[in-house]
């Protein structure tokens, strides 16, 4: 990264119970190789240079504190209910007095992200007049992906969720991966701003790059060469899908 990486902190999602998983376990401790999901995103955030962690817990949060006991440098946030991501990044607030510098956020259950992912997203946040940057990808099959809308200059205007998309907007392929960095005082702001006037029902965190375009901000895309790297898990086939592949993909 252009600048040292102890003014960044990352806010790890991990409060969801993953109900198509079909298991009691927080979807975020299912293994991958052995390892849980949330610990890969740790590994990968923190070999990037990042040591200020706020993992964000909810269902079964206890079980996920219990595992990651021991690792340096974690926060636990608790989301009592469950009204989004944008609500999820919230809850970080609680236990931290102010984030003046660039805050991180990844996916617990995203556990392919590898550390130059993390540090070309932060230092596209550092371009000039830039104040956030949103991890994008290509896909064939673009359904249940929020997509991404770029203004005449090729930044992001706006993220619409599948649910909330048009014909011509589900129709567009790059999509969100859920991995952003955003600058700290202005996420915070933001998301005291967004509502739930949507399909779900949910205080969207994507929405926050509206206050920030808004402000007078550009928003920046770093395109995810390899999509299955930002390949969420949601179902034990998923899990079993991505074993797969980093069984073909094992170094020889």
């Amino acid at each position: 990264m252009s600048a040292a990486a102890n003014d960044i902190t990352a806010v790890l999602l991990a409060a969801g119970k993953g109900v198509r998983m079909q298991s009691e376990l927080p979807k975020v401790l299912h293994p991958l190789n052995g390892t849980p999901l949330i610990r890969h995103v740790i590994d990968s955030v923190m070999a990037a240079g990042i040591r200020d962690i706020i993992v964000v817990v909810g269902y079964q949060g206890q079980q996920v504190i219990d595992a990651l006991d021991g690792i340096p440098g974690i926060t636990v946030a608790w989301q009592r209910e469950q009204l989004g991501t944008g609500h999820a990044v919230l809850q970080a607030e609680q236990v931290r007095a102010g984030f003046p510098g660039p805050v991180l956020v990844a996916c617990g259950d995203v556990p392919l992200i590898r550390p130059a992912h993390f540090r070309s997203l932060v230092d596209a946040a550092r371009e000039p007049n830039a104040r956030a940057a949103v991890l994008t990808m290509f896909q064939d099959n673009p359904t249940g992906y929020g997509r991404i809308m770029k203004d005449a200059r090729g930044f992001i205007e706006r993220i619409v969720e599948e649910k909330d998309a048009t014909p011509d907007e589900k129709a567009v392929r790059e999509v969100n991966s859920g991995t952003y960095v955003f600058d700290g005082p202005l996420l915070f702001e933001g998301l005291k701003t967004i509502g739930t006037d949507n399909a779900q029902r949910e205080y969207y965190l994507p929405d926050v790059l509206q206050h920030i375009r808004r402000s007078g901000y550009d928003v920046r895309a770093v395109l995810l060469e390899d999509a299955i790297c930002g390949r969420g898990i949601n179902s034990r086939e998923e899990l079993a899908a991505l074993e797969e592949y980093l069984r073909e993909h094992a170094p020889q």
